[in-house]
């Protein structure tokens, strides 16, 4: 077999592949085996008539189709494999030459991989910035756990206040014209919590339980429904109960009640320390970003819109995992923000063009200086993943991963050395 290949423009790897007249002529029988049998010829049983019978009946290239397949089946990978390509998609397949007892000829063109040129990506300034803890951040913090063990009761008397829960009926219009999820029965809504627009909420403090009033908000113009962004809305409100939180003192006792502590100031300093790691790995991972942009900016290359398609296809499953996560699907989604999987797709694009050009630029780097992933290290990241698995044996856990999953350990690993290796040569800038 001799295969000669030709790069074309936009990633584009053009074979042109001979084979020996004897390897065609096997699939030719291979062919006539196969379909022999399903042919009608008069005077013979089925699939006992003689070939030059058929060919003088069907034709000269009656068994090509299926000629062409298997043999392209079976040389195909192996030009791929000898030239060293890693194709995108399934081959364009031309013949040039075709014949019983002839040499095959035929021609396959495929997308590839850009060829990545990278620039500098060593000693790259990046900005870092620094994430100080405050005590305003600590108090917010204990807020939030004071207001998660609050204790709800009913409110008989009074009116709408702010931090109190109001249950309503509600029901808007826009122009006169109820709007689909504009209407609520027994809605449990804090007031204060900006869980509904503009100033819904704050239009109801003062009402008694049985009142109702006429509230009027403005939708934002990118509340993300095009029959509601920028519009303004009319909802008819009933206040039919109240209920109250009764706010536990954030003392010592309410250390011992929420957390581990005896005393709030080691729930204080337990709090600052989450807070300060929180942010430690917030600074680790923006400036491992800003240097990683700054590496690619430095590239040139052409991303394959096949690629892009293919990551923006996996961004669209992880969507489609949370929201199922939260007992939505697709569908649902898309009628509920009033969009569809093109304008999603379209919104996805740009990250996932960046994910894709971060992922070659790595990898291209990776080849350059040579970098390497040990089955130590790879065997170490499985048992890391183990242990986000929650089992118990984590070495069995670990040599399953290391099995179903090498190839992505490996690009794990891969990855993390080579952007180790980017920020430690690095320039800190303000």
């Amino acid at each position: 077999m001799n295969i000669k290949m030709e790069k074309l423009e936009k990633n584009i790897i053009k074979l042109e592949i001979t084979v020996e007249a004897e390897r065609f002529n096997k699939s030719l029988k291979k062919s006539s085996a196969k379909n022999s049998k399903s042919m009608n010829i008069p005077g013979f049983r089925k699939g006992k008539a003689p070939m030059n019978i058929i060919k003088k009946m069907y034709g000269e290239n009656v068994f090509f189709e299926d000629a062409i397949n298997f043999c392209c089946d079976d040389t195909y990978p192996e030009a791929l494999k000898e030239h060293d390509i890693n194709p995108l998609d399934y081959p364009k397949i031309d013949i040039i030459q075709i014949g019983e007892g002839k040499e095959f000829i035929y021609t396959a063109s495929v997308e590839v991989a850009p060829e990545v040129k990278l620039g500098e990506y060593k000693g790259l300034e990046a900005k870092k910035v620094e994430y100080n803890v405050s005590d305003d951040e600590i108090e917010s913090q204990l807020k939030g756990m004071q207001e998660k063990n609050a204790r709800i009761e009913d409110k008989i008397d009074g009116t709408v206040a702010m931090g109190d829960i109001a249950i309503i009926d509600f029901k808007g219009f826009i122009e006169e014209t109820a709007f689909e999820g504009g209407e609520g029965k027994d809605f449990e809504l804090e007031i204060g919590s900006g869980s509904f627009i503009d100033t819904f909420e704050e239009q109801l403090v003062g009402l008694k339980a049985g009142d109702t009033k006429e509230v009027k908000v403005n939708f934002p113009e990118a509340y993300g429904r095009e029959d509601l962004n920028g519009k303004q809305a009319t909802f008819n409100v009933t206040v039919k109960s109240m209920k109250a939180k009764e706010l536990p003192a954030i003392d010592d006792e309410f250390a011992k009640d929420v957390s581990e502590f005896d005393t709030l100031e080691e729930l204080r300093n337990d709090i600052k320390n989450a807070l300060e790691k929180s942010g430690k790995d917030r600074e680790k991972k923006e400036f491992e970003e800003a240097v990683i942009d700054a590496a690619c900016a430095n590239v040139e290359m052409d991303i394959p819109e096949i690629m892009v398609k293919r990551e923006t296809d996996v961004m669209l499953k992880d969507l489609e995992m949370k929201l199922k996560q939260q007992g939505l699907d697709l569908e649902s989604y898309y009628q509920y923000t009033n969009n569809t999987e093109e304008k999603v797709r379209a919104f996805m694009k740009e990250s996932a063009e960046k994910r894709v050009k971060t992922d070659l630029v790595i990898t291209e780097i990776a080849k350059k200086e040579k970098v390497e992933a040990s089955d130590e290290e790879m065997l170490a990241k499985a048992k890391e993943v183990a242990k986000q698995y929650g089992d118990k044996d984590i070495d069995k856990t670990a040599d399953l991963i290391m099995k179903a999953q090498k190839q992505y350990l490996k690009i794990d690993v891969l990855n993390e050395k080579v952007i180790k290796m980017l920020v430690e040569n690095a320039k800190v800038i303000a």
